[in-house]
């Protein structure tokens, strides 16, 4: 359950496929816009699913679903390579003349 004022993320849809102008490419007409934003839950609790509006982090007050509560980033930046590892001490000894 998320209360008023937690950092949550919700979902909506911007427009609707019928809406989307006919200057886009075919597939992409056949899609909904969607817009997913972060920012403070204004209601006083709301459970994921529900429809909530949030104010982002300038002020702007947006309508959606709720998704997650406290998002944070998963992303990385892959798994361990160790040629890395031999990349660096060979910059160093290049650069300084040894490890540092």
């Amino acid at each position: 359950m998320a209360k008023k004022g937690d950092w949550v993320r919700i979902h909506s849809i911007v427009l609707k496929a019928d809406e989307r102008t006919a200057k886009l490419p075919e597939d992409t007409q056949k899609c909904d816009l969607q817009q997913w934003t972060k920012g403070y839950l204004q209601e006083e609790s709301a459970e994921i699913g529900d429809e909530v509006s949030v104010e982002t982090a300038v002020g702007r007050i947006v309508k959606g679903t709720l998704l997650e509560v406290g998002p944070y980033y998963t992303h990385s930046y892959g798994k361990f390579v160790p040629e890395i590892i031999e990349i660096d001490k060979q910059l160093r000894e290049t650069m300084f003349g040894g490890d540092r």
